[in-house]
This record gives C-alpha cells, sequence and structure tokens, in this order.
C-alpha cells in the first residue's frame, strides 16, 4: 500500500465514523465530517496533509500525490 491509497482509507474510514455518529449519538458530529472534507480539500490544492505526513513517518512508501 503507498502513501496515497493510505491517506484516502484513512479519510474513508473517518468519514464512516463520523456518519455513524451521526446517526447513534448527535447531529452536530456532521461538523467533524465537514472538517474532514475540508482538510481533503485543502489538502488538493496545497499538497499539505497531516495525515500523509504521518503515515511517511510510519514508513508508508509515497505515492504520485502527496511527494
Amino acid at each position: 500500500m503507498n502513501l496515497d491509497r493510505a491517506v484516502l482509507a484513512f479519510a474513508g474510514v473517518m468519514i464512516l465514523i463520523s456518519v455513524a455518529l451521526v446517526h447513534f449519538v448527535s447531529p452536530w458530529w456532521l461538523l467533524f465530517t465537514a472538517f474532514i472534507g475540508l482538510n481533503m480539500l485543502q489538502a488538493s490544492f496545497t499538497g499539505f496533509c497531516p495525515a500523509a505526513m504521518i503515515f511517511r513517518k510510519l514508513g508508508v512508501s509515497s505515492g504520485c500525490a502527496f511527494k
């Protein structure tokens, strides 16, 4: 698994968790979903992604999106 797939998988899992929290706990968890979406949007423009930095430090090989 390369860095791009790891970041996308992590974002997908976080969104699914936030959807479950909205359903079972409170609609206020939609703010968490919005935060994840905004972070993905800014990463697409700036290339700065905290999750990619963490995965890189954990030794995940680089992909083409986060070099």
